[in-house]
């Protein structure tokens, strides 16, 4: 077993054996997950909508964890879209108190392992306290290099597009015909952060909601029912073996890509 993964994996264990069919060598370097369905399963459960987001928030804990003893190099969570502005006030209001102090309460688990976080999004448009409690912790874990959290907040592809074309008409020292998809994913929210090799979506909605549109164009895609506070690291293992079952060609045929 993976040294970083005892004591963590249960000998005997179904996540045993999914760890054990692994290829150490083909992991994704970047994994970007759309934690769906905290409401339905609080609903399934006769709860309040919040009881399914404190239960989120463990399953976040767990994943993070699980991704950096595996070696995973960059997890981004979608967090908050630009759209879940439209709840109801006191859901909104209550995820952001619910970001602020699992922030206060984690930070130093992130340093501990050394964890990068990093924010995307339009920044600006977040609560001030939040916006604060993020700066810190992204300036506590700026030089950590183990792994590196991606939390998208107050996040739309379309707005993170919109805002690089801005950004780049500014740019009065770029030549326009200079412009090609390497350097115009430098104007991007995720300017530096390589393209995801894999994204999970949890509760089964067979869309991508306005997430990354640019980076994930060569992405794998890996879709389950499972509801995001169920999602645990069985779950994220399976995710993972799936994406190494698949063959990625990036447009090649499988003959080019095999060299025959």
């Amino acid at each position: 077993m993976h040294e970083n993964l005892r004591d963590f994996i249960q000998p005997g264990s179904e996540e045993e054996r999914l760890l054990a069919a692994l290829d150490f060598s083909k992991l994704p370097r970047h994994i970007a997950v759309i934690m769906d369905g905290n409401g339905r399963w609080a609903r399934l459960r006769n709860l309040p909508r919040e009881e399914g987001h404190k239960m989120g928030a463990k399953s976040v804990q767990e994943v993070v964890e699980t991704c950096a003893r595996l070696g995973i190099e960059y997890l981004t969570l979608y967090a908050f879209s630009k759209e879940n502005w439209k709840r109801p006030k006191t859901e909104i209001s209550m995820l952001w108190k619910l970001l602020e102090s699992n922030l206060k309460e984690e930070y130093k688990v992130l340093i501990k392992n050394q964890l990068r976080l990093i924010v995307i999004g339009q920044k600006g448009g977040l609560p001030l306290t939040v916006r604060k409690e993020l700066a810190r912790v992204e300036n506590l874990t700026r030089d950590f290099k183990r792994m590196t959290i991606v939390l998208a907040l107050n996040y739309g592809g379309r707005a993170e597009i919109i805002d690089a074309v801005k950004k780049l008409c500014r740019d009065n020292s770029t030549n326009i015909d200079s412009i090609d998809e390497k350097k115009f994913a430098e104007y991007l929210f995720t300017s530096g952060i390589p393209d995801p090799d894999l994204l999970i979506r949890t509760s089964g909605e067979m869309r991508i909601s306005n997430f990354l549109l640019w980076q994930i164009a060569y992405t794998e895609l890996y879709v389950t029912e499972t509801l995001w506070p169920d999602f645990d690291r069985k779950e994220l293992l399976k995710a993972i073996a799936d994406y190494q079952s698949r063959e990625r060609r990036f447009g090649l045929t499988s003959e080019q890509l095999n060299g025959l």
